[in-house]
């Protein structure tokens, strides 16, 4: 008896559109987060958020057209999403920027496992720009950026899913 592996591959598949999917929502909520950022932080370090903004948006775009050739349609941004504290000032800003890329990076690290080949690369990479960003935001690194960040912080029950409007 032979088999095709058919079941297989279409899980795989299935895994890595749902991987690139949560991608792209977190790289929307960046992207509205670092709108955030840049009317809050200070002129030292407005090109910084811009550079972010722009990358986010680059990352988010190329998602958008990978979802496409996964098969899916890609999700679309929120009107807007809940901020997880409030930003009143610069410093609350570059925490929220550091906060935003812990987050994408986690979401990288699931694509990085959910997905094979040049998908894989471009998931490292991005997983490795939002860990440099986040230390220059927060001023320090972690051991394992995407992983250490969900032990350090469960999220408290009752929170929203990755479809969700939340940062």
């Amino acid at each position: 008896m032979t088999t095709t592996g058919a079941p297989r591959e279409e899980a795989r598949d299935h895994d890595a559109l749902t991987a690139t999917q949560a991608a792209l929502a977190a790289e929307h909520a960046a992207v509205y987060g670092y709108g955030v950022v840049g009317g809050r932080i200070g002129a030292g370090r407005r090109a910084e958020a811009r550079g972010a903004y722009d990358a986010h948006r680059a990352r988010r775009d190329a998602l958008g057209r990978a979802v496409r050739d996964l098969g899916g349609r890609p999700q679309a941004s929120a009107a807007a999403y809940a901020l997880p504290f409030p930003v009143p000032d610069a410093a609350a800003a570059a925490r929220l920027a550091a906060e935003l890329e812990d987050r994408v990076a986690a979401v990288y690290a699931d694509l990085v496992r959910a997905t094979g080949g040049a998908h894989r690369t471009e998931a490292a990479a991005a997983l490795r720009e939002a860990a440099v960003r986040a230390v220059r935001w927060r001023g320090s690194g972690v051991a394992f950026p995407g992983l250490v960040e969900r032990a350090a912080a469960p999220a408290p029950s009752g929170t929203a899913g990755a479809d969700s409007d939340a940062l």
